[in-house]
């Protein structure tokens, strides 16, 4: 898997992509896709950058979806725990995830200037992170790696 976020590419397929990954993984294993948990991925899959739930609130509430924020919440709780959307805690917002539907760990790289989100691959078990839980017999389930800095549009002399 290689990083995404940062480079231009054709953003329409990381729309249809996530929205029909979501679909099929929610048939498959009879849970329900609702028009509001649609929606908040598509908004997500739309911005291609971390959202706030508010943020999110704000559009469901212009869109007839209701303007309660456990509307937000619920649908979060649901995406995420499906592996469809990731939490960026630095920034306590939501970000449609990269690669739907495969296992992994990502690490989020999270620009100081602009709040602009790239999910690279990164395997917990590996490197010191792994080589020091196994040290002390733990096994690790969940990690959240984000590191913060400059995108490259963000950077001096970076791409306008």
């Amino acid at each position: 898997m290689d990083p995404i976020g940062f480079d231009a590419h054709d953003h329409s397929h990381c729309i249809s992509d996530g929205i029909a990954v979501a679909d099929a993984h929610c048939r498959a294993n009879g849970l329900q896709f609702t028009p509001v948990r649609r929606r908040v991925l598509e908004i997500l899959l739309e911005a291609h950058r971390a959202l706030g739930a508010y943020d999110l609130l704000d559009v469901l509430r212009k869109e007839g979806f209701g303007s309660q924020p456990p509307i937000a919440y619920r649908a979060l709780d649901f995406l995420v725990k499906n592996g469809f959307v990731h939490k960026i805690e630095r920034l306590n917002a939501f970000v449609a995830c990269c690669h739907p539907g495969e296992r992994h760990a990502p690490l989020f790289m999270i620009c100081r200037e602009c709040n602009a989100v790239a999910e690279a691959p990164a395997e917990a078990t590996q490197g010191r992170l792994g080589e020091a839980a196994r040290e002390v017999g733990f096994q690790i389930e969940r990690t959240v790696m984000e590191a913060e800095g400059l995108c490259p549009k963000c950077q001096p002399g970076g791409a306008a």
